[in-house]
């Protein structure tokens, strides 16, 4: 028999709450979820980067619409609940809807605390609590006025950050004498401050806020001193209170937040409660471990293990600003009975200090170099006597017994219950164990499978070092090492800081991001020109110089120096005047070879590079464009006949195959692209090996991506069936645009579905119809940029979109000039 569940509130702590429970007690609950956002579930932690510009919010969500229905839980949005009735054991919504319960879950968070001075109500005030608030704030920055932020918290720093990275002209002001005060001690703060300072934001401490001044909007805000400082925008991150104004009108007892026991119960034995609106053991929480934890215990009890109990531990406190490391975890505060070991490297911007008690660490503060924090936890948890490692702790685990040690022996050298990420409570035992249990290889993986650095990332390092040690010489690194010897970063930290930091050119890239090299090199200029003709298509020049020759002259190089041109031909089809106009370009250039290729086109082999633009000329007259053969961008679209001709045909595989070709060629991609649409399942176009495939079934089409037939063979991956070939176009579209923009360069298909995970690519492109919209729009938007042939454009006298025959009909999007 089901048991009735009702969860009032769907952050983070629930949400993990339901992942829990799922596995645990599977179809054992009828689940519905009432939501005052009307939005799903997304990560919080990460508002921050969405604020910044590094992340958009498509990417923070956790849980998409499809995984509610796949789960069958009944999802209310933009409901808030208005009323408990515990005698009668319903909730009710402010839209009127009543559910009953059996068990409830009151997971409602925390409100913003404003700080009561004059004017906080003026327009223009905000506060830093969810995504309505991050639009706002992102609303008011497109002026690039002046922003105050009052709070030097955490959630402070980070939208100021956030608000300069967008332009703003940005204060901080915080009441204490330095930053972060609960969390940092002065000398760590002052670092903070200079940081803080050296990105153009200022910093006034000691700052006592009189009142936000303005005559129906914000203008100002003045200090208890009397100095006014001008605004326009003020951002109130000065702290939270957890939100038990429901649970006190039900008559739950409430001190600070909801109290509950060590098995999140409040003291109704039906209702729980967990998140920041609880109160375990006299404490209310704000960061995501120990909510994390909570959710753990509440979900195995639900799933009938009352043995789990929730044991507080301290969490360490990490800063979400790029270019800025701090961590601190513990009891850092002076005492008689207690000593520090303290390390300055006053050149280097490194300030590490560590607290001891009895021979045993019981606080830490590091700045500029945090790599051992989880080092220091471990035996700050573990209560470990430090007495023989005493001369060389502060400098880390890598120094201890003597030398510097490898710093993968040290990794080694964790024990398993080691925690690596705190965030999701995630140790070393439960990382490694998952690599060797299910093969994981990549990073992506590691994190789908056990959640760690999932979250806020901060401890991507470490993973990464425990993924080295667990596999040894298998373990392929490529998706974490820097894309070139000119650079220490990533591809997708390249790419992510390009869009962050608004890098339009080459040079500002390599300005910005500090490269190793003045014109970089042959592996990262043509990336970082994909990376920005992709990311910045209506304002980015592409750079010729920067793409491999065969891309320059839109021909391929044969191995005696001569060159080979493929005109295009749509989905294989040609005509008499087509293949006439083949025939003369080879007789009057005495083209030694002409092949029928694989993609259904002819290619000519053996031009020399001084007539390939005569040859294009004459190609362009008869009206052939590139069949982009050399291109990183799609090729071909092979077809059969179908309907047309074939008597098992189901649809117009031919018909399907062209439009799909004419609306796609011509956008540079990561790697090259190759599809193919069969027009039944005896799949003669052979679309089950292609990066993208359409399988033609009586009821519509089954459309295939990830597959492969070269140096690698693998069959495709199912995507999904629909019913219309409007509907086809619009998902394949959409999936070759989040491959755009996703992927790394030269990253074929099925290498990054195998990264990023097929059921991420099918949430995304099936389930979330929005943002399947959002990336067909963004593919239309930029083909209006997208590159075509020099010579057949310059010998027609055609634009680009005249020459472009871009017409979808039945969805109405027409690329216009």
């Amino acid at each position: 028999m089901t048991e009735k569940l009702v969860i009032v509130g769907n952050g983070m702590a629930p949400g993990r709450m339901l992942e829990h429970l799922l596995e645990a007690a599977p179809g054992h609950h009828d689940i519905t979820i009432f939501n005052a956002e009307s939005r799903v579930n997304y990560d919080r932690i990460m508002l921050s980067p969405v604020l910044s510009g590094e992340k958009s919010f498509e990417e923070i969500v956790i849980h998409g619409d499809g995984w509610y229905e796949r789960h069958g839980i009944a999802l209310w949005k933009g409901h808030r609940i208005i009323a408990i009735d515990r005698d009668a054991r319903t909730v009710t919504s402010d839209h009127g809807v009543s559910e009953r319960f059996d068990r409830l879950v009151i997971a409602t968070g925390s409100v913003p605390f404003i700080i009561p001075v004059p004017g906080n109500d003026l327009p223009g005030v905000l506060t830093y609590r969810d995504l309505d608030d991050v639009n706002a704030m992102l609303l008011a920055a497109q002026a690039r006025a002046k922003a105050v932020v009052i709070g030097g918290g955490l959630l402070g720093l980070e939208a100021a950050a956030g608000l300069n990275e967008r332009g703003m002209d940005v204060t901080v002001l915080h009441v204490m004498p330095t930053l972060m005060e609960r969390q940092l001690d002065p000398a760590a703060g002052h670092l903070l401050q200079a940081a803080i300072a050296a990105r153009g934001i200022k910093v006034i401490t000691k700052a006592n806020t009189k009142a936000i001044i303005g005559n129906g909007k914000v203008e100002g805000v003045e200090l208890a001193d009397g100095t006014i400082i001008p605004a326009s925008l003020v951002v109130m991150a000065v702290g939270i209170r957890p939100n038990v104004a429901l649970a006190k009108e039900a008559g739950l007892t409430v001190n600070r937040g909801i109290v509950v026991d060590d098995r999140m119960v409040t003291s109704d034995p039906s209702i729980l409660a967990l998140g920041e609106c609880a109160e375990v053991g006299g404490r209310v929480y704000g960061l995501v471990a120990p909510l994390y934890e909570m959710a753990r215990v509440a979900a195995a009890g639900l799933a009938g293990d009352g043995s789990r109990a929730f044991v507080h531990s301290d969490t360490p406190t990490k800063l979400k600003v790029t270019g800025i490391d701090l961590y601190s975890v513990g009891d850092f505060a002076d005492g008689d009975d207690r000593e520090e070991i303290v390390l300055r490297d006053a050149s280097a911007g490194v300030y590490k200090r560590v607290i001891l008690q009895d021979n045993r660490v019981i606080g830490t503060v590091l700045f500029g170099e945090t790599a051992d924090g989880a080092w220091f936890n471990d035996l700050t948890r573990r209560k470990t006597d430090i007495s023989e490692m005493r001369d060389t702790l502060i400098f880390g685990q890598s120094f201890q017994g003597g030398a510097k040690q490898d710093p993968l022996a040290a990794v080694a050298a964790l024990p398993d219950d080691a925690e690596i990420c705190g965030c999701n409570g995630v140790c070393k035992g439960k990382i490694t164990g998952t690599i060797t249990a299910k093969g994981l290889t990549s990073l992506d993986e590691v994190r789908a499978h056990t959640k760690a650095s999932a979250s806020c990332g901060s401890c991507t390092g470490l993973v990464e070092q425990l993924m080295k040690v667990t596999l040894g010489d298998a373990y392929n690194p490529a998706a974490v090492q820097p894309m070139c010897p000119c650079t220490h970063f990533g591809h997708d930290d390249v790419r992510r800081l390009i869009r962050a930091k608004g890098l339009k050119t080459i040079p500002a890239v390599m300005q910005v991001l500090e490269w190793k090299t003045s014109c970089g090199c042959a592996k990262c200029r043509p990336a970082l020109n994909y990376y920005l003709v992709a990311d910045w298509p209506d304002e980015y020049a592409d750079d010729y110089q920067s793409r491999f020759v065969n891309e320059r002259v839109h021909a391929n190089i044969q191995k005696d120096g001569t060159y080979s041109v493929v005109p295009r031909m749509w989905g294989g089809m040609t005509s008499a005047k087509e293949l006439r106009a083949i025939a003369d370009v080879v007789d009057k250039f005495a083209i030694p070879a002409v092949k029928v290729t694989g993609g259904q086109r002819i290619d000519m082999l053996g031009i020399r590079k001084e007539d390939l633009p005569a040859v294009w000329a004459d190609l362009g007259e008869a009206g052939f464009v590139s069949g982009h053969a050399y291109a990183k961008g799609l090729r071909t679209v092979k077809t059969c006949v179908g309907t047309d001709w074939c008597r098992f045909g189901t649809q117009d595989s031919t018909g399907l195959g062209i439009r799909i070709e004419k609306f796609m060629w011509g956008s540079w991609t990561p790697a090259k692209v190759k599809m193919a649409v069969s027009g039944c399942p005896r799949n003669c176009a052979e679309a089950t090996c292609k990066d993208v495939g359409i399988i033609c079934v009586d009821s519509g089409y089954e459309i295939h991506f990830a597959g492969a037939a070269g140096l690698d063979i693998k069959g495709t991956e199912v995507l999904g069936q629909v019913r219309s070939e409007d509907e086809a176009i619009e998902v394949i579209v959409a999936l070759v645009q989040m491959y755009r923009e996703q992927a790394r360069y030269l990253e074929r298909i099925y290498k990054w579905a195998k990264r990023v995970g097929v059921a991420e690519i099918r949430r995304q492109v099936l389930d979330d119809v929005e943002r399947r919209a959002r990336y067909f729009d963004a593919f239309v938007f930029s083909q209006r940029f997208a590159q075509v042939d020099p010579w057949s454009e310059r010998v027609s006298g055609k634009d680009k979109h005249e020459f472009r025959p871009l017409e979808l009909a039945g969805l109405g999007a027409v690329v216009e000039s």
